[in-house]
């Protein structure tokens, strides 16, 4: 069996930055377990999958997988879904909507340049510092902030952020899958900065990660006291995510570039 691929570097510009997502465009659901080894196999920190839902409806069935499992919820693939479908099958279509298994319907819709995602936004809770934590990041957060799969640590400082060595072994041993850090930006144009590890779900360090910001924009927006931010997330590889409070939702936006097109043989 031959399928198309493409990858796509998203929330960025220029290939070599960003996200990079594989985009595996299918006729009909194949198993499940050959989705997970194609996206194992492409050893990304996530591979999309879609079919066309038919029947008159213009929307697409959409899913993700990291190497090691498939998860509720992507950002950057999402955004690069789009991005293949308004510039590669469907060149000039200006909305891509989704059907997704549990995050609802969601939307890429082209922007000048840049692309938009609605996205749902998440809401956190304060919790007691749990120790654990600090002994597998090596530093002291000033809060924790948590939901269901996800600690969110905020610190004073961008640069404690950039400086922060996890203990990927600690990490991937603590309760929740994804652990996020997170502080104010240092410079003028950029409202907050994060970080993003989930190596229980094979992501040791996630580039940059469209569904952490359903959380932290949220909690920026109302600590900050402002419904529109720009973000930057300092993985080695960098991406800048624009974010956009609307009520229950979360409007993320950035670039995104093509790396890659071929076939895959299974």
């Amino acid at each position: 069996m031959r399928l198309p691929i493409y990858q796509v570097d998203a929330f960025t510009d220029t290939v070599f930055r960003g996200n990079p997502a594989a985009v595996c465009p299918l006729e009909t659901w194949l198993p499940d377990d050959l989705l997970q080894s194609i996206a194992a196999e492409n050893n990304l920190s996530e591979t999309a999958f879609f079919t066309a839902n038919g029947s008159g409806d213009d929307s697409y069935h959409l899913r993700w997988f990291t190497p090691t499992t498939e998860v509720p919820l992507c950002g950057h693939a999402t955004l690069a879904t789009g991005f293949v479908i308004a510039t590669q099958l469907a060149p000039g279509r200006e909305v891509v909507r989704f059907t997704t298994n549990v995050s609802g319907p969601l939307t890429v819709a082209r922007a000048g340049d840049r692309w938009t995602m609605d996205l749902p936004a998440w809401s956190c809770d304060p919790v007691p510092l749990p120790d654990a934590l600090t002994a597998a990041l090596g530093a002291r957060p000033d809060s924790v902030m948590a939901r269901p799969g996800w600690w969110m640590a905020v610190f004073a400082e961008e640069a404690t952020i950039r400086a922060i060595a996890p203990d990927m072994a600690a990490i991937a041993a603590l309760p929740m899958n994804a652990i996020l850090v997170t502080a104010p930006g240092a410079a003028a144009d950029i409202d907050f900065v994060s970080r993003m590890f989930a190596p229980a779900d094979g992501i040791p360090e996630d580039p940059v990660t469209g569904s952490a910001h359903c959380i932290t924009a949220p909690y920026w927006a109302g600590r900050l006291g402002k419904a529109t931010l720009a973000a930057r997330q300092l993985s080695q590889r960098g991406g800048e995510i624009g974010c956009r409070i609307d009520g229950d939702r979360v409007i993320l936006s950035g670039a995104a570039a093509l790396y890659l097109t071929g076939t895959i043989t299974v």
